[in-house]
Parts: C-alpha cells; structure tokens; sequence
C-alpha cells in the first residue's frame, strides 16, 4: 500500500523554488520521479495517512505557475465572488498583525566600553519570573478576594525572588576605573568584570581572564544541565593587552549575530581598527560567557552583547503560564449546567404562574430567589482547601523540605497520566565511580583495584632502576620492540599500558585551590613547585573522565600538572613523567571517540591514544573475540563503557600526518570532512588495550519509586541533554526499562522518506521502549507528528536524548495537546525550567545544578524518592477531598433551592421568599460550614496502604470522584431530600402554619449534619467537633434570633416563641422530617457497601 504514497522530496530552500521555472527544471521532475520510484520499495505498512493528506502536505510549488495563470483569467469575476471577503479579511489580519508585532531581533554591533554609541535601544538586564501586570491583575481583584490574596501573596514572593537577582552587585570597568552597577543596570557594550564563583549577568564576549593561559573554565549547570565545567578561551588580542585599563585605549569592536535559541553556537567578529593592519579576529562559541553560568577559576572581564530578554538563558525559558487545575476545570462545567437549570427552573415558574402581570418582573425575582443554585461559596471553600492541602504537604515528616509554590493545583497530583523527568542529577546523582577494568583475559572489579596498584609500583621502579643504571642507554634498547614481532606481553606489562593510556588519553585539568591566606600571585609560583595532592580537584567537560582520572591516581599514576601544549604524571615513587601534546581530537557526538598525539619527554616515542564508545571503536581496534561481549555485559550492569587504544608513530609518520592535518584545517569548503579523513588515516590496527566500566550513581531509591509509578499506571518519559549510550544505560539500571522489555533504538533519520521507513519499523515492534535522538525526534515531528505520538504514546517507557531546553518543553506540550492526559516534569538544572513551566504540575528537585529549577516549579522536593508519597498519599487525598467538597457545597445550595420551589408551588407560584437574609447567609457559613470543611481531613485508605497499593492511584486518573455522574446523583439527593423537607413540613403542621419556617430550617441543618457524618469515610477528631459546634451555635441563634423565624417576618404575624421550641411535638415532628430524608441514603449507602464496594475499603476491610 505504501507504493502508492508518493514521498516527494520536501524542497531544501527557496533557490529550489527558482530552479523549477529555470532550465534545471527538467532535472527536477527526473529527480521527483526517481524518488517515487525509491518510494515503491518502501515497506507495505503504510502510516496512518490518507494519499490526499500525502499530496496537500506535500510542497505546493509545484502547482505554482498553473495556479498563477487560472488567477489571471479570474481577475473582476473573482472579485465580485468573494475576492472582496479575502481582500477585508486579508487587511484585517495585517493590522492586527502590526499592533501585536513584536520586536524584531537583529545582529548588533558593540564598541567597547561605550553603550552610549549603541544605535538601539536594548532591554534591561532584568529578570522577571511574575505572571501579571497591573492591567491583567485588577480585573481579577473583583472576582474573588480569598484567589486574589492568595496570588497577590505567591506574586509577591516572586517578585522577591527576582529583586534579589537583579540587585546583586558587578564591577563595570570605565575610563575612570571601577564602579559597582547593579545586575539590572548593565547596558550592552559595558564591559564587566566577573570575580570566580560569581553568577554571569548577561551574555558577554570572553575578552580577559587573569589566569595566565588566557582561557577559564565556567560551570554551565543551570543553563544547559551539564555538571562538567567548560573552556573558555578570551579573545587574543585583548588577552595580549599589558593591562586591563588598555582597553579603553584601543579603539576595537565586537559584531554579534542576532540573538537566538541556541546556547551552543555563536557567530561573531571583533574587529581592533586602531592598529595597522585592522585585526580581525572570528568568534566563536568557546570566545563567549553566556548568563546564569558561574565563572569556575580566575577572574574574567568580557563586554555584555545581549541583555535581559535576549540573554540565551531567558530566551530558552517559557514565560510562565497560570496553571488551573482539571478539577477546577471539572467543577466550572458543573457550575454552567447549574446556572442554566437556575434559568430554567425560574422560567417553568413564571410559566406556570401564567404569564400575568409583569412577569419579566416576577422571572427577576425567581432568579434571585433561586439564586444559591450557583454554589457562590464553592470558590472560597475550596481555595481553603487548597491552602490546607499545601500546609499538609509542607508539614509531612516523611518528606521533608517540600515546598508549595503554587498553591492552586495540589489536586494535579492525584490526576498525572505522564511524568517526564530528566536524567542528570534527578534520576542520577552526577558520581562516577570506576567499577571495571578489563584487559580481555583477565577482569578487575572494585575488590582487586589493589592487585593493579602492585603491578604499576612493581612496573614503575623497574623502569626506574634501568634508567638510572644504564643512563641513557634505556631509550634505544626499547625502541625495536616497535618492529620486532608481537610476544605476549605478561598481565604487568599490559596492565602498565592501559593505566598510561587512560592516564594520558582525556581532556582533564588538575586545578589547585590556593590556601587561605595566600594571594594570587603567589599562588601560581606554590603550584610550579608543590603537586600537593590535598588541595588538587580535576576539571573536565565530562565527569565520566573525572572518575578515571581519579582511577589512575589511586592507583598510583597521577595526573599532576597540565597546560595547552604538555601534561605532568606522578609515578607511585614521586618522579615526575612529562609528556608533550602534539594533537587532541575532542570528543564530538557523530565521532563518539576523542585522540591525542603524545610525546613521551624522555624517550621521544610518539604515541596516538584513543577512547570512545564500543560502536566507534570496534571497527578501529585490530581483530579480537572479546569486546562485543563484554560491553554487553558492562552495559547489563548498566555501567558506561570506554574502549581504549593505542598505535606508536615514527616521527616520519607523524611529520606527513601533521602536514596533511594542518593542510585540511585551512581548507574552506568541507573542513570537517577533510580534517576527519585525515585523521581516520591515522585510525587503523589500533592496539586494544583495556575496556573500562564506570558508574553514575543512582539517586537513593530510585528503582522501588519508578517502579511504583509504573504500578500506579503513570508512564515514564525521559528526556535528557545526554548521550543515547548513556541513556539507554541509566534507563536499563534504574529499571525505567524492565530487564524483560527490549529497547528500540530509533536510528538517525535527516528526511522524511527515512523518518517514513524508521516507523514503519518502529511500528512491527509490541511492548518495547523506544530511545530517540533529538534530531529524529525533530524530523519525525515535522512530517509525522500525529502518527509518531500515537505509537511514542503506546511504548511502556521513552527516552529522549540529546534534547534541548525548548525541545524538553515541545515534547511536553505535544502530550497535552495529543493525549488530553495530565503531564507532570520533574527535573533539576536550569535546562529544566521550561518542561516544568509548561507541565499541567512541574515539581522541581533541590541538588548539585542549584535551585532555579526548584524555584520555577510548583512543588520542590529535596530527593526523587519524595515523589511517590507526593503523588501516591498527597495527590490522592487533595483530588478526593475536593471532589467530595465540591459537590457538597453544590448540593448545600440546592437543596435549599428545592424547597423555596416546593414553597413557591404551593402558594400558586408567589415570588416570596422561604427564609429571610439572615438566615440564608448563616446557612452558608456559621451553621454548615465547619463540617463541610472539615471533609478537607477526610481519607479513604491509609497513607502505608496508598504506598503499598500504588495501583489505588490507576482509579483517580478516570475521574470517577467527580463526574457527570456523581454529579446527577448528589441532585437527585437533593431534589428528593429539599422535597421530603418541605412537604413534610407543610404536612405536619397544618394547624400552626406560622411554624413552617423553624420546623422546616431545623430540619434542613439537621440534615446537612447526617449527610457530612454520611460522606465521611475516616473520622477525625476534629470533624466532631465541627459537628457539635454547628448544631450548638444552630440551637443558641433558635433563642436569640426568634424573629427571622417567621414568614415575611410581621407581615404574616409569626413571632417565634421559645415555649414552642421546647414542646415534644416540635421535637419529634422535626425528627420525623429528617429521618425520612436520611434514612434511605443511609440504607443505600449499606446496601453500595455490601453488594458492589470500591476498590480501596476491600484493602481497609
């Protein structure tokens, strides 16, 4: 079937637009008609899309010239056919467009030092986290004042938060030295200088740093997520500059593209125009410091590019939206049925009164009579509820440091469908621990690392002695092993060699923190001399290094010092081995394997080093039988794997390797290609010497609680900045991926043909988890998002990796719009903060990346394990006690409106109300509304059950609590007991009518008691308490306030007198009343009970 859904190749830009009318439009349809023909030998599973959807999404232009000409002929015709609707709407469009346009970004040109000379106005470098303005705020001041305290309170604690950021204090360099500015006042093209440890206030161009390689590391935590510190290198010829004042001297400026998402790409120049010839130097992303990373050593002074909302941080961050919750969605739809049964209640009055008189008149006053239909109270009472939901939560032991943000969606939880969370620091702790090293035929795990430790101080003061015996004699008597045939190498020798290579073979920085009490200067001069091993910590860009790095100086080899151009290595006996770096290859996500060429300074042997992921290097290595299935194995235990290798060049081997490697550098088309080639020359025959295993630890108790959301039927996405390898890693140990399940590993896909085939794969495949790649991701979402959410939706767990900060963000907005389902993101770094934002509940983790993700959310947690009790006791809870709450002040405010119909029905349909003001308003509040509230303490199940049985917390996601449904039967329960109230009323008490009122009220309170102490299910202490409060402050108003018991007060004569009351007539009619009114629910209750009882009082029972 899929021979006949043509995939036409979707055109690349507009110049393919231009090639259609010009000569080569020949060779576009011969193009087009080979693509249809590959499209034939597509598989037979066609997606989900019908050939016309194929054809109208595909490419219009190639229907353009026809559609020109049929336009032509048109012309008046059209317009008098309704050209002149599409010319208005067409005008409209484009004024609304011009009064919403937002600002355009531009490229910028910034002069030094000089924000005076900018020729736009930039925005202030302020940060603003708070949802309203004046103009959006007062509007909804009238609705409700409990909402509006209780937003105005969560605003201004945001408001707070963001002062605090704004004010901190910077240094600005100027002509006349340093002065303080506060974060909210730098301007772009001030030039600002940033002390180590100090958050970046903006983004800035890198142009001084006071470390002497002109170049610093940054931590990047709270931008992109990544603990690992990065380079930065300053722009040289500021760098060069004898002092820091020169830069007013020099008359230089920085170009910048405009700004953008991207926080890992920047385009730019800095051009010096006082020195002969002009400098112009390019920039890059290693040249730039971006805003909310945190300077790591040194001091660095760079100029602000980019301020405030075009800072990549912001521009990476959603604005906040007002979350409502779906109960509070629920209960509004409920709220519209009840206002249309107001209207019609009160025009059934009106036309059965006949329509005399004025009757508009009379249809005015049913509807205030009617008027507490509308449960006015409902908003107030359950915006207390909330507050106490959050109390409850912030005041539980067992998670402690929780904290509510928002308080108006605590019921979220006990509703979420999806959880997405991040990888790094959330299910993870970020530690690597080194557990394995294999050789082939031998394996060390953390219990033999001493075994290893022998052989390297037994290896190095061998070669210690021979050196120091035969002089120099030691380096030719090495040298013709290179060619002498291969000889097993004993273990010693093997074990030697792959702890040099790991030891050698990283991009890792030994940095020493200088002493209390010692100033910079000499700080430098104590570190050329004392290695000293306490105060050394490594920097990398990747911790998986890190943990190696530490390996190998357990083990006895150290990594002491290192610079652009050599590293140091500390033998177990403390001599120092230097080796010079004559190339680094980085580690690049398509290579998946970092190099370096390395000069060993005693010997003069050069050799290339290499690691990277097993499916890099297999082909790389020589021959051998034992890689593929040890990886295997490492990666069961859900370690990460590094493949480790070696080749010894000859200096003639080097020489025409680094005249072809530095002849491709220059090359201006195709760099990366030809510059990749030149060095896959070198990768052949490699020396395998040692596969590694290292650990990232998972946070505490992270399998029992992923494992109890997948029991309580939420399903699990993880979306991570990180490699696929490991990813797929840490979803296998966390057992986010069961052991049983397989793992589909969706294959890279660039267009839409592959995209087509690569789901169609995916398709055949039932109950695996599928990992995907943000570029696929990408692809997929652009030609087939429907079909790819539908079958992403049916996976039992997804991982996506190498996602960006608005990806994370996208992902979770197209399971809103997909699945209808409630989502909830959970992560920790600032890369978070957008998933989190755009999540029905985001829940934000204190730990390593800081606290913007914590303070984003909704929720703040201090470990990953909190979610369960979260979730599983306090969402639960909130979503049944507001459901029930809800729906009982619903049928408070009915059940009063069926009698005053009652009322009005048997007085031939008069307009008077049943019961005066005072009465109604105390109704409300101080006679029902303690117990009412009180059911805010009610639980169905234990807290140790909720946790036991996670599959109680499938139920809640159905929306049974509050529904239609429940929704009818409480108005049944109403209509019948406002019903049995009155007429019983009217009954029982003929002879004394004036009475109506006292005995109908008493027995209407009576009733909402009996029916508060029905709906509970765990009685609390303090629902007693409310319930005898209630009636005691009921029976004392009986005395006090006798005259609002009579009909229409003096009119009908009725003043109450207290003997009456008191009489057992009076007494036993009232109990009469109620009991008949209660009863049958109660039976009904007993009878629900026994013969059909829910799912939770079989686990009580």
């Amino acid at each position: 079937m899929a021979d006949q859904i043509p995939l036409h190749p979707v055109p690349r830009s507009a110049q393919r637009r231009a090639a259609y009318y010009t000569s080569a439009a020949t060779a576009q349809r011969h193009n087009r008609y080979q693509v249809e023909d590959e499209s034939s030998h597509l598989d037979e599973m066609p997606l989900m899309m019908s050939e016309e959807g194929f054809e109208n999404d595909e490419s219009d232009y190639h229907t353009l010239p026809r559609a020109r000409i049929s336009q032509r002929r048109r012309g008046l015709e059209w317009f008098i056919c309704g050209g002149w609707k599409f010319l208005c709407t067409s005008c409209s469009d484009w004024l609304i467009n011009i009064c919403r346009r937002k600002k355009e970004l531009k490229a910028r040109t910034v002069w030094l030092g000089c924000p005076e000379k900018c020729e736009e106005k930039y925005p202030k470098n302020a940060i603003k986290n708070q949802k309203y303005n004046v103009f959006t705020f007062i509007p909804g001041g009238f609705v409700l004042t409990v909402t509006v305290v209780r937003e105005a309170v969560d605003e201004f604690r945001r408001y707070k938060r963001d002062k605090e950021m704004n004010s901190q204090l910077y240094s600005k360099l100027t002509v006349r030295g340093k002065v303080q500015v506060k974060s909210s006042d730098i301007q772009v093209g001030d030039l600002i200088i940033v002390e180590k440890n100090q958050r970046i206030p903006s983004d800035m161009v890198f142009l001084r740093t006071s470390e002497k390689t002109g170049s610093c590391f940054i931590r990047t935590d709270q931008l992109d997520g990544e603990t690992d510190w990065k380079l930065k290198v300053a722009v040289s010829c500021t760098q060069r500059l004898p002092a820091l004042g020169d830069l007013f001297s020099i008359n230089a400026y920085v170009y910048a593209q405009k700004p953008q998402l991207d926080i890992h790409s920047f385009e730019g120049t800095f051009t010096r125009e006082d020195s002969d010839p002009t400098v112009h130097e390019s920039l890059s992303i290693e040249n730039t410091l971006w805003a909310s990373t945190v300077v790591a050593s040194g001091t660095v002074i760079g100029v602000v590019i980019y301020t405030g909302k075009e800072t990549r941080s912001v521009m990476n961050t959603s604005n906040p939206k007002n979350k409502v919750g779906l109960l509070d969605l629920e209960l509004n739809q409920l709220t519209k049925a009840l206002f249309l049964a107001l209207v019609a209640l009160s025009v059934v009055m009106v036309t059965l009164q006949g329509f005399v008189g004025p009757w508009y008149r009379n249809l005015f006053r049913f509807l205030l009579l009617f008027s507490y239909i509308i449960p006015i109270s409902l908003r107030v009472n359950l915006d207390m509820g909330k507050a106490a939901y959050g109390w409850m939560i912030m005041k539980d032991d067992n998670i402690p440091g929780t904290v509510v943000r928002t308080s108006t969606i605590p019921e979220e939880l006990g509703r979420l469908v999806y959880l997405l969370t991040d990888k790094t620091g959330t299910l993870t702790q970020n530690e690597m621990i080194f557990k394995r090293l294999h050789l082939g035929t031998v394996s060390y795990g953390t219990d033999t690392m001493d075994e290893i430790q022998s052989h390297i101080i037994n290896s190095y003061s061998q070669v210690h002695s021979q050196n120091s015996g035969n002089g120099t004699s030691s380096t030719p008597s090495r040298k013709p092993q290179l060619s002498a045939p291969k000889v097993r190498k004993s273990v010693s020798s093997r074990i030697h060699e792959a702890v040099k290579a790991i030891a050698l073979c990283h991009n890792v920085t030994p940095v020493y923190e200088s002493r209390a009490g010692v100033s910079g200067e000499t700080e430098y001069a104590e570190v050329d001399q004392d290695f000293s091993d306490e105060n050394r910590t490594y920097q990398a860009s990747s911790p998986d290094e890190v943990a190696l790095v530490q390996w190998t100086e357990s083990v006895g080899l150290t990594l002491v010092n290192r610079d652009l151009t050599s590293m140091q290595l500390k033998t177990p006996g403390g001599q120092i081995l230097t080796y010079y770096i004559l190339q680094i290859f980085p580690f690049t996500s398509e290579s998946k394997r970092m190099g370096i060429i390395v000069r060993d300074e005693s010997s003069g042997e050069i050799t290339f080093y290499m690691k990277g992921a097993d499916i890099a290097m297999s082909t790389i290595v020589q021959y051998n039988d034992w890689l593929e299935e040890e990886c295997g194995n490492m990666a069961r235990e859900g370690l990460r794997t590094l493949v480790v290798a070696k080749k010894s060049l000859t200096e003639e081997q080097y020489q025409d390797f680094e005249s072809r490697y530095n002849q491709a550098k220059l090359s201006i088309h195709d760099r990366n290609l030809k510059v990749a080639a030149v060095v896959e020359s070198l990768e052949r025959e490699m020396e395998l010497l040692c596969l590694t295993g290292v650990e990232d630890q998972l946070q505490a108790d992270v399998r029992p609680t992923l494992e109890m959301l997948r029991n309580a039927g939420i399903k699990i996405w993880m979306l991570t900045g990180d490699k696929l390898e490991t990813a797929t890693c840490i979803a296998k140990s966390s057992h986010l991926v069961s052991r049983t399940q397989d793992v589909h590993i969706f294959r890279p896909v660039t267009t839409r043909g592959e995209a087509h085939l690569e789901l169609n794969a995916f398709r055949r495949k039932h109950d695996c988890a599928l990992v995907v790649s943000g570029d696929s991701l990408e692809v997929c979402l652009k030609y087939y998002e429907h079909e790819f959410v539908e079958l992403a939706c049916q996976c039992p767990a997804v991982v996506c990796c190498r996602c960006s900060p608005t990806q994370k963000a996208h992902i979770v907005k197209l399971l809103q719009h997909h699945t209808g389902k409630r989502t909830c993101a959970i992560g920790d770094g600032g890369n978070d903060v957008s998933m989190i934002q755009a999540a029905d509940c985001g829940i934000g983790i204190e730990g390593k990346e800081g606290k913007q993700a914590s303070l984003a959310a909704d929720f703040s947690i201090t470990q990953f394990k909190h979610i369960g009790r979260l979730l599983m006791v306090h969402g639960r809870n909130s979503y049944k006690r507001s459901a029930a709450l809800g729906q009982f002040v619903m049928h408070r405010g009915l059940i009063i409106s069926t009698m005053q119909a009652v009322f009005s029905s048997v007085f031939y349909f008069a307009s008077v109300p049943l019961y005066q003001g005072f009465l109604m308003v105390g109704y409300a509040t101080i006679y029902t509304m303690f117990p009412v509230f009180s059911l805010v303490l009610d639980q169905d199940v234990k807290p140790e059950m909720a946790l036991l049985y996670p599959e109680l917390y499938k139920d809640l996601t159905k929306g049974r609590s509050l529904s239609f449904k429940t929704f009818l039967i409480w108005v049944l329960i109403s209509i019948y007991q406002g019903g049995i109230l009155m007429y019983g009323a009217l009954l029982l008490f003929e002879s004394e009518f004036v009475h109506v009122v006292a005995i109908s009220f008493t027995a209407l309170i009576l009733t909402e008691l009996l029916m508060v102490a029905l709906t509970i299910r765990t009685w609390h202490w303090l629902m007693v308490v409310a319930e005898f409060l209630s009636l005691g402050c009921y029976v004392a108003s009986l005395a006090f306030l006798n005259e609002y018991f009579g009909i229409g007060r003096v009119s009908f004569g009725a003043f109450l007198d207290v003997a009456f009351i008191t009489t057992v007539t009076f007494l036993w009619k009232v109990s009469a009343i109620t009991v008949v009114s209660c009863l049958p629910l109660y039976i009904l209750k007993y009878l629900k009970r026994k013969f059909s009882p829910p799912s939770y009082s079989k686990l009580t029972s």
